[in-house]
């Protein structure tokens, strides 16, 4: 079952067609990524979700329903530009925004208490927002991003600003949410990211679609049938390492054997990455 669906969505800006035509399904507890160069349109799209804007042609259903302003209860959001109110408590200002959630203060106090242990930030419950670093805000504001359990969350740029082991820490508990039932869409520039949690894709450029699927899916589509190769010869010679291009695997790994020892055979499949840059780039060569 898809929890979101974006049906034909098209916005515009004066003269400017900054989402044309998308359409997009997000299966239910999945995390869905959500890629594109600055200005390709993802921005305007979560902020049509979020109800900020609204789309000029299209339909956004949630759960199969359209959405409507009562979902935003079932909405997390945690943007890529992030504030908090630096004179406020941690606390007091998480437990404000908890209750704009629809919390009750006794229950929110309760859940952020928990969040902050799991977090290791429970010394921080009395200190004021700007005593708090950068990274450390931003461990509030994910908490209060999820802490009313959301069905829908939309993360932009979630990492931007984490040390490597916060980094982890966080991609561990976006796993953990969707396992426990959360449907998310994430964007994000970071492609190893991308490869590590995301189920599927959707990469826009200049407002159009021009890439969706799964991120298995995708990899294997754009592979070049390359594989790295490592084997012993027979005359004693010592490892030697090949990369061949070849549709006929079986027949190459026959080749190997009949000459010296397979030590490994592996195939080169393309980075998310590299999928990006080429595809991107190929779109703006044929816009211009």
């Amino acid at each position: 079952m898809n929890y979101l669906e974006i049906n034909h969505v098209s916005k515009t800006y004066g003269t400017k067609k900054v989402l044309n035509d998308i359409s997009i399904k997000v299966p239910e507890k999945s995390i869905f990524g959500l890629l594109g160069p600055n200005g390709a349109g993802k921005t305007t799209l979560i902020r049509i979700l979020n109800q900020i804007t609204m789309p000029d042609s299209g339909q956004v259903l949630l759960n199969g329903k359209p959405l409507c302003p009562s979902d935003i209860a079932n909405i997390g959001y945690l943007p890529e530009e992030r504030g908090l109110y630096k004179k406020m408590k941690v606390s007091e200002q998480a437990i404000y925004l908890a209750q704009l959630k629809g919390m009750d203060k006794k229950e929110a106090d309760r859940r952020l208490r928990h969040w902050f242990m799991k977090f290791g930030i429970a010394s921080w419950w009395d200190k004021k927002v700007e005593e708090l670093s950068k990274g450390m805000q931003q461990k509030v504001q994910f908490i209060v991003t999820v802490i009313h359990e959301p069905k829908l969350l939309i993360f932009d740029e979630p990492f931007s600003g984490f040390d490597p082991i916060n980094v982890n820490l966080l991609k561990n508990e976006i796993l953990e949410l969707r396992d426990k039932g959360a449907t998310i869409l994430f964007s994000t520039h970071n492609m190893a990211s991308v490869e590590e949690l995301c189920d599927n894709i959707m990469l826009i450029n200049k407002g159009e679609k021009i890439l969706e699927g799964s991120v298995y899916d995708i990899k294997q589509q754009y592979k070049n049938h390359s594989y790295d190769i490592v084997y012993k010869p027979n005359d004693g010679s010592g490892e030697t390492h090949l990369t061949v291009n070849t549709t006929n695997p079986n027949e190459l790994i026959q080749d190997i054997i009949s000459k010296g020892e397979l030590v490994s055979f592996n195939e080169i499949l393309p980075s998310m990455n590299e999928i990006f840059i080429n595809l991107v780039s190929s779109s703006n060569q044929q816009n211009q």
